[in-house]
């Protein structure tokens, strides 16, 4: 299958290719990013090259689809979103996102969590689209809350970094919730 582009009214979603390989960097080598994405920052272009590839590679295997964020009025790269943990055949996924800080708290993120929501609804046919958040991160938190998914729980231990085993909240949006 063709990777699908996507717009919404302020950004278009793209396919990350190897040329965004520094506007990805730019981003993932930002503590105040990476603090709630269960990994350290980048301290080197070559690791974003390799996260873009790995996007290529997963979207290939049918097992995630990773947009990239443009704003329509300038086409700057500002963050991306997707679906991880893609399973077609149990009609799954999980929802995931990281934006530049400069563009916080402006409803990009949540526009483009939409869009993927259609697309995951309407044209894969998925059933549930689950999220997973630092309870740190009241923001995502509340992003997810104020577009439709339920909190389901807190998982335990769900994320080892550094060291350490962080507890997650998850959540989830169901097509029939969608729906509504």
């Amino acid at each position: 299958m063709s990777f699908p582009t996507l717009e919404t009214e302020r950004l278009k979603l793209i396919e990350i290719t190897e040329e965004y390989a520094g506007a990805v960097y730019d981003v993932f080598s930002r503590e105040d990013v990476t603090r709630f994405y269960g990994m350290q920052p980048f301290q080197e272009k070559e690791q974003a090259l390799r996260m873009v590839q790995s996007f290529s590679r997963n979207f290939e295997e049918k097992r995630g689809i990773r947009w990239g964020m443009l704003l329509k009025e300038t086409g700057e790269y500002i963050g991306s979103v997707g679906l991880n943990n893609l399973v077609l055949s149990s009609k799954r996924a999980e929802v995931g996102y990281e934006l530049h800080p400069n563009f916080w708290r402006k409803g990009f993120v949540s526009e483009a969590v939409k869009a993927v929501l259609k697309h995951s609804f309407e044209e894969l046919d998925l059933y549930r689209i689950g999220a997973v958040t630092f309870p740190e991160n009241e923001p995502s938190s509340n992003l997810l809350l104020k577009i439709g998914f339920q909190k389901e729980g807190l998982l335990r231990g769900y994320i080892h970094l550094g060291g350490v085993s962080y507890d997650t909240f998850v959540f989830s949006i169901l097509k029939t919730d969608w729906e509504k």
